[in-house]
């Protein structure tokens, strides 16, 4: 039975040995090994020095993984009238689901973001009902306002299609083409600018999301809190055992 002492647990580790002179432990025609036991401490995380805990922070922190989870700004685009387009994605069974077309990188260099593909057209209640969501989001909040009134000057019959052109994926990577249902009328360039500004913003406003979800994910809280629940082990250095 192993026993904890203070500085962590003892394990057990078997190696082969050989004889000096290079003639292996033999019996009969089978190769026998002698076993000798080799003790080795090992540390849970508050166990370690402060130096350590930053190299096991950043052992975890190369080990993260990628979120992709955009339930919630699917929700918020459905909210405001976007519609994502979406693309098939196979599965390890052989089947296909259906994703969204988001785009985005990040989150350390000059231009970095987000951007998506699919279309726009006007929903009642957006301002009311993105308010119950997010109350406290004033960019949302904006958004949904601003295109309340562009519609409101057209009757309620604006639409836009987004899509992703370039190479890089910020919200500028993004192409917004406004039109009216109505083929007796035409959008101003003012209004038109807005509709693209409130699309871009959207864009931006999920790049926002996703980084501030990414700071906390590789904070030294969040990253203490997986170790710790993980129940990880290390050797006096910090490294993973």
């Amino acid at each position: 039975m192993l026993n904890r002492g203070i500085c962590g647990d003892i394990v057990r580790h078997l190696i082969m040995v050989y004889r000096p002179n290079g003639q292996e432990l033999e019996r009969g025609n089978k190769i026998m090994p002698r076993t000798i036991t080799k003790a080795e401490t090992l540390f849970t995380f508050d166990e370690l020095s402060d130096e350590a805990k930053e190299t096991a922070r950043g052992w975890m922190r190369e080990d993260l993984p990628i979120d992709n989870d955009y339930e919630f700004f699917e929700y918020v685009a459905d909210v405001l009238g976007v519609t994502l387009a979406s693309k098939s994605v196979p599965l390890m069974s052989g089947k296909t689901r259906q994703a969204p077309i988001i785009y985005y990188s990040g989150f350390w260099s000059q231009g970095d973001g987000a951007c998506f593909e699919g279309s726009y057209s006007y929903k009642p209640g957006a301002s009311k009902a993105i308010r119950d969501y997010a109350p406290n989001d004033k960019t949302l909040h904006r958004i949904a306002d601003e295109l309340q009134a562009v519609q409101r000057r057209y009757f309620y019959k604006l639409n836009a299609s987004c899509t992703h052109r370039g190479h890089y994926y910020h919200s500028g990577c993004m192409s917004v083409s406004v039109c009216l249902d109505d083929s007796y009328a035409s959008v101003s360039d003012t209004d038109e600018d807005k509709i693209i500004d409130a699309m871009r913003s959207l864009a931006d406003w999920f790049y926002n999301q996703l980084e501030r979800e990414w700071e906390y994910q590789n904070s030294d809280e969040a990253i203490d809190e997986g170790i710790r629940a993980n129940e990880y082990e290390f050797d006096e250095s910090g490294s993973i055992a």
